[in-house]
């Protein structure tokens, strides 16, 4: 369920490590999580190099590692795949081992408990499947695993972090261009001649190292 690593271990070591991890045939991913989780932890100037020399992706990696940490080694399942943890990863604690509890329970494939999570979460927000269309949005793969990390860190949701930092921000637009006396902005000297500035929408902001990235749709935000 897990890779335990002593923690004088040297680079040297834990490169070697990751080769022969690399190496066998499925693997556990929990193993690989945990080992760049250690490798990020202790060699921080130096594990993207063992990465390389293990021929592994580094991105894959990083999903894993991010998985791993959300779940120490007592509160992994053994009955239930590593992507049923993955599912869970970017909720509560208590919510974790509810829906972990209910896979168990009920046998549940991991669209099965995607599934369950939704609906779970559509009759929470009061979302009316029949009445609403679902919604896509292309977004770049870095930047919605930078929103994830944000939600992480935040210790909300990420579905319910990205609605209200969505909402928050139209909010904002909103009041901005709102005048105080009831005036529009239009009226306190701009022309129609003038570009259309204040109807413009904000200019993206792009995290750290920001580059193009293979796109992902994102239904509903599940």
């Amino acid at each position: 369920m897990g890779l335990e690593i002593p923690v004088d271990l040297s680079f040297e070591d834990w490169e070697r490590a990751g080769q022969q991890l690399s190496g066998v045939v499925n693997s556990s991913v929990w193993w690989l999580g945990d080992w760049l989780v250690h490798g990020k932890e202790n060699f921080s100037d130096r594990y993207k190099r063992g990465v390389r020399e293990a021929g592994l992706s580094y991105q894959t990696l990083r999903n894993y590692a991010w998985v791993s940490r959300r779940f120490e080694l007592s509160r992994r399942r053994s009955g239930l795949s590593f992507q049923h943890h993955a599912e869970v990863a970017s909720l509560s604690i208590p919510e974790q081992e509810l829906w972990l509890d209910r896979s168990e329970q009920m046998q549940w494939n991991t669209k099965q408990l995607r599934n369950a999570i939704r609906e779970a979460h559509d009759g929470a927000s009061g979302y009316d499947k029949k009445s609403s269309e679902v919604q896509r949005l292309a977004v770049p793969a870095k930047r919605l695993q930078w929103w994830r990390e944000a939600a992480e860190r935040s210790g909300v949701d990420f579905e319910k972090w990205v609605l209200e930092t969505l909402d928050g921000a139209a909010r904002q637009a909103l009041d901005d261009t709102e005048d105080t006396d009831g005036v529009s902005a239009l009226s306190e000297g701009l022309t129609s001649c003038d570009p259309p500035e204040l109807h413009e929408p904000p200019k993206a902001v792009r995290p750290p190292g920001d580059v193009a990235q293979p796109t992902v749709y994102v239904a509903g935000w599940m």
